[in-house]
């Protein structure tokens, strides 16, 4: 008797397509119940409530006006009910589930941004427009094009937010949280060209799928869905705190003849995707410059001796723990090389990234590994364990710290920039303050690392290491949650070595080291300012509200 293995198998694969049929047409088809809200926009979440949906989406999806949403925009799906970032859709549309082959009955929605509005005023007409975004999808660290009118000449106060999103409180009501953006970041180089019809931008750390806007003074443009594609991993925020703090500079003038002038840089609480909204809350004097390099510049012109001369600021800023979790250690290939990967890359006094030392030292710590994530894994887990991490103090920089062995915060930072450079990998050091049980700050410097698609991925090798101050809450896996996250107990002046340009040729340049900011210059005095104190203050907390 002979066997016919072809004709078998497909008989028995005709078999189970039949029952596969028998079975779904057994099944009914979903029913939506209601859809909140009715009248919506592209990022809002939309509830669709009903029955027959399935425990899981796997091949099921919904369509608005007949268009799908990205698997991404899916919040929740359950047998009666999903949740969904609405995608960008025409003026209003039909709902449909679809699962298993079969389609709902619909829903109508409408677009929010499709109705009528007045006129509002004469500058109605000059807010600015999107036409398109080109490409509509990519990665972080992306440059995109948008075109459209009425952006201005040139950037000025103007800037692209991207759609950003923190994990709200198990307290909060579910879909409570409005949706949120972050800027296109200046420590990125995010901006490369701005006209009256045309931006190019590149993708901030911390973007996620939703909308995009230009905001201008002249007005805001109406959102378009922009989809972040191809991310290695996840970053979530969260657990939001807000600081109010305060610092101030006294100075007594001792010698002086006229003409002079002393000016003040004085640091800025740094913007990034997890410290946000920093504002200005008080101040007893102007600027003389509003924002120079992260820095607030102060001048005082023609003092005579005896002057007693204070500047007292006071901010706010919102904190959030930030989390990663890297699925695929290989970096996402952009189009093309970005300023990330250039600057951040290039020796300093500070971070000597081409000391033959420290070259050496980088080369034997990641052997043959070619993935960045898993060469600075293996930097960060070198320093912890080959290092001594003290609190206090210590002389000297990251060439002292690998003779010696022994480091503080400050050092052990540059010393990680230092050997991740060294090995093709974009890092920052980043200078603050820690907020210890006792509201009291301490100086402390940590570090972030680029990685092409996914953005900065934060560290601190100090408190990886358990070298926490006093009254500092150190968790229990410090050693594990410190290579990718970070707490929400500090405030960061400066991401980045801050290089100021002296106000004069020959004015005489004041350095402070290991501050809560890494700039070169913190005053300087320029003619016949002869001679002064000067007195800074720590950082003070006066404020401090948990969500």
């Amino acid at each position: 008797m002979r066997a016919f293995p072809g004709k078998s198998g497909s008989f028995f694969g005709g078999i189970i397509l039949l029952f596969a049929l028998l079975s779904s047409c057994g099944e009914k088809a979903p029913e939506i119940v209601s859809i909140d809200p009715r009248i919506g926009r592209m990022g809002d979440i939309l509830t669709i409530m009903g029955s027959g949906f399935g425990e899981e989406r796997y091949e099921s999806y919904i369509t608005i006006a007949g268009t799908p949403p990205t698997s991404s925009s899916y919040l929740s799906w359950e047998d009666d009910e999903i949740t969904v970032r609405i995608p960008e859709f025409g003026e209003a549309g039909l709902i449909y589930v679809h699962r298993g082959g079969k389609k709902s009955n619909p829903a109508l929605f409408a677009n929010l941004l499709s109705l009528p509005e007045p006129v509002q005023g004469p500058e109605a007409d000059y807010n600015p427009r999107i036409n398109s975004i080109t490409p509509a999808t990519g990665p972080i660290g992306t440059l995109i094009t948008i075109s459209g009118n009425n952006f201005g000449p040139s950037r000025e106060a103007s800037g692209v937010f991207f759609a950003w999103n923190a994990e709200s409180p198990q307290t909060a009501p579910a879909g409570s949280q409005a949706p949120d953006f972050v800027e296109a970041s200046e420590a990125e180089f995010g901006y490369e060209h701005w006209s009256e019809r045309e931006i190019q931008v590149r993708v901030p750390d911390g973007a996620v799928s939703g909308n995009l806007e230009v905001r201008t003074p002249r007005g805001i443009s109406r959102p378009v869905f922009f989809e972040i594609s191809g991310r290695p991993g996840t970053k979530t925020f969260k657990d939001k705190r807000s600081y109010m703090l305060s610092y101030t500079a006294d100075i007594l003038v001792d010698r002086a003849n006229t003409p002079n002038s002393l000016y003040l840089w004085m640091p800025q609480p740094a913007v990034s995707a997890s410290q946000r909204n920093v504002s200005i809350l008080s101040r007893n004097k102007e600027p003389f410059v509003e924002n120079y390099r992260g820095t607030s510049l102060f001048q005082l012109i023609d003092v005579s001796p005896g002057t007693r001369w204070a500047v007292e600021l006071s901010y706010l800023a919102e904190v959030y723990t930030v989390e990663t979790a890297i699925r695929n250690t290989a970096t996402v290939r952009l189009n093309e090389p970005t300023p990330v990967g250039t600057v951040y890359l290039l020796p300093s006094a500070q971070i000597p990234s081409d000391d033959p030392a420290i070259r050496t030292q980088a080369n034997t710590i990641i052997a043959r590994e070619r993935l960045p994530y898993v060469k600075a894994q293996r930097i960060y887990q070198w320093l912890i364990s080959s290092v001594e991490i003290k609190e206090s103090p210590l002389p000297g920089g990251a060439l002292e710290t690998l003779e010696e062995k022994e480091a503080d915060s400050y050092r052990a930072s540059l010393l990680f920039c230092a050997l991740a450079r060294a090995v093709d990998i974009p890092a920052l050091p980043v200078a603050g303050v820690l907020v210890n049980r006792q509201m009291n700050t301490i100086k402390h410097c940590w570090v972030e690392f680029w990685l092409d698609g996914f953005g900065w991925i934060p560290i601190d090798p100090a408190l990886g290491s358990g070298a926490a101050p006093a009254d500092f809450p150190l968790r229990e896996d410090y050693a594990e949650f410190y290579f990718g996250s970070l707490d929400n107990q500090r405030v960061a002046f400066s991401r980045g070595e801050i290089f100021l340009q002296p106000m004069a040729p020959r004015g005489r340049a004041i350095q402070r080291s290991r501050e809560y900011s890494l700039q070169n210059i913190w005053e300087e005095a320029v003619g016949g300012l002869e001679s002064y104190s000067s007195l800074w203050s720590d950082v003070t907390i006066t404020g401090m509200y948990i969500q």
